[in-house]
């Protein structure tokens, strides 16, 4: 994103890509006026990976495991949603206790998400206290993913054709324990950011983004859903067993980044009813179906609603046991926009340089999924894809 050269008699200000305050390397670069923000621009390249390319050089099954390490944090999303894609090349059908146990994983760790994003958000508005309340109590939530997948941060649970393992019935006593507990604890975090005189001075008001603005610029997941837009792939486009198991979408037409926390605080509620609803009525029978390693030529495309928002995988196959392209568009990179925009100030919304942590964070931003490189063909006009050998070759 290149910032107008009408703002040449203004200081910049960079931030990153190496600063103590940011867990990833970024680099922000502010136009300021005094204390205003009056422009920013932002680069997100320093974390590529070619995990995109790396797929297409390992078989289907291997690719589980790639996918998880897109994102740590939303690795369930991220092997849901390229499972719920390879399978669609075969057209095949899942057992309906697998989509129940998926939705039921999917939901432990939007909750797991939804709770970390809230205690690094205090820690940027400076409420360490908060920060740390909420990650005790987050451990409860990563010690029951643990018990229903055998893994405490990547779950490796989903894998083509189902799950990978079944829920024990005293896994599921223990969830709805946690749940109670998680619930009540979330309700008192709830009372303290709409009573806290701190968290209403850094965020109310802060990070604007108008419901126009939110969808002119693609705005995902909370993000959007703040901005007063009520939109979310499990109700809009039901996946899993989405469309059998109840929830609300959240919304708040605050537009503002307090907006965005009371967002994520309520979609906890719902997850924590939907991992209940998930739990009570699981269905009985097998938790996976066999398929063979080499899927049929063509193509898919498959989404979810990633704790972050809107995640979106393809696939294309030409028959083999390895993807010929995968492609993968994550939340962050979509809501980059948006965060350019809420930064930005603009008549009477100002934004000042103190405000540019809590707005940044509220888009629960992840850089390592994010980073993209194209190779444009001049000669063609087109985005050119090559070997690796070529890419070598243009090196030299």
């Amino acid at each position: 994103m290149s910032v107008s050269s009408s703002y040449e008699r203004f200081f910049d200000i960079p931030i990153g890509p190496q600063h103590p305050a940011l867990k990833e390397p970024l680099f922000l670069k502010l136009i300021v006026e005094g204390e205003h923000v009056v422009a920013a621009d932002v680069d997100v390249s320093y974390t590529h990976r070619g995990i995109e390319r790396a797929m297409q050089e390992r078989n289907y099954v291997q690719n589980i495991y790639l996918a998880e390490r897109i994102c740590g944090i939303c690795n369930v999303a991220h092997t849901l949603c390229y499972c719920q894609n390879v399978e669609g090349l075969y057209d095949v059908e899942i057992p309906s206790r697998a989509l129940y146990i998926r939705v039921l994983v999917e939901e432990l760790a939007r909750i797991h998400s939804h709770l970390l994003w809230l205690g690094v958000a205090a820690h940027e508005i400076g409420f360490d206290t908060l920060f740390m309340y909420v990650w005790r109590d987050r451990e409860i939530v990563m010690d029951l993913i643990e018990e229903v997948t055998g893994n405490r941060v990547t779950s490796a649970i989903n894998t083509i054709g189902g799950v990978r393992r079944d829920v024990k019935p005293e896994t599921c006593d223990k969830c709805l324990k946690a749940m109670d507990y998680i619930e009540e604890r979330t309700k008192y975090y709830k009372r303290v950011c709409k009573t806290d005189p701190t968290i209403a001075a850094r965020c109310v008001g802060v990070g604007i983004l108008k419901p126009d603005e939110a969808v002119r610029l693609c705005a995902v997941g909370p993000t959007l859903r703040a901005s007063n837009v009520k939109y979310d792939v499990r109700a809009d486009d039901p996946y899993a067993v989405h469309d059998e198991v109840p929830f609300n979408v959240i919304v708040y037409d605050t537009n503002d980044s307090f907006g965005r926390i009371l967002v994520r605080i309520d979609e906890i509620f719902e997850s924590i009813n939907m991992v209940r609803y998930c739990i009570k009525h699981m269905p009985s029978g097998p938790v996976r179906a066999r398929l063979r390693l080499n899927p049929p030529v063509g193509e898919h495309l498959s989404r979810v609603e990633a704790p972050r928002g809107e995640l979106v995988h393809y696939v294309k196959s030409n028959g083999s046991e390895k993807p010929e392209r995968y492609k993968v568009r994550t939340p962050t990179f979509e809501n980059l926009s948006a965060l350019c925009e809420m930064l930005t100030s603009k008549g009477n919304y100002v934004v000042n340089i103190a405000d540019v942590p809590v707005v940044f964070a509220s888009i629960d931003p992840c850089l390592s999924c994010t980073s993209r490189v194209a190779i444009l063909d001049s000669e063609r006009g087109k985005i050119w894809i090559g070997s690796l050998e070529e890419l070598k070759r243009l090196k030299r």
